[in-house]
């Protein structure tokens, strides 16, 4: 089992940056893409940001290119995604996730991620 632990979450006023991070523990499962999710009041839960572990490419949600940035520090075991620009619609609680293929760092598709944190909010207000 792995366990994810998502930090760094707040109220920003639009324009503003967050940084958020995602402490990995336990277990000894390989896993191959991890990334973040946001889900908003009534609406779905949409793929945000990926990172292959090992390799490091990275893959974005069209919404939020050029904002935020996903990275990863193996030796601390953390992912982060630095939020820049941030605006209104980003308010959501946001999610890490990890999978063990990297397929599903091409396919942002939630179902392919079995290890989930328990979220952290951020709000953003314009």
């Amino acid at each position: 089992q792995v366990q994810l632990v998502e930090s760094g979450g707040g109220s920003v006023q639009a324009g503003g940056s967050l940084r958020l991070s995602c402490a990995a523990s336990g277990g000894s499962d390989s896993r191959n893409c991890m990334g973040w999710f946001r889900q908003a009041p009534g609406k779905e839960r949409e793929g945000v940001a990926f990172i292959y572990i090992g390799g490091g490419s990275t893959n974005y949600a069209d919404s939020v290119k050029g904002r935020f940035t996903i990275s990863q520090d193996n030796a601390k075991k953390t992912m982060y995604l630095q939020m820049n620009s941030l605006k209104p619609e980003d308010t959501a609680m946001y999610y890490c996730a990890a999978a063990p293929y990297t397929y599903y760092c091409r396919s942002m598709a939630s179902s392919g991620f079995d290890y989930w944190g328990q979220g952290t909010q951020v709000t953003v207000s314009s």
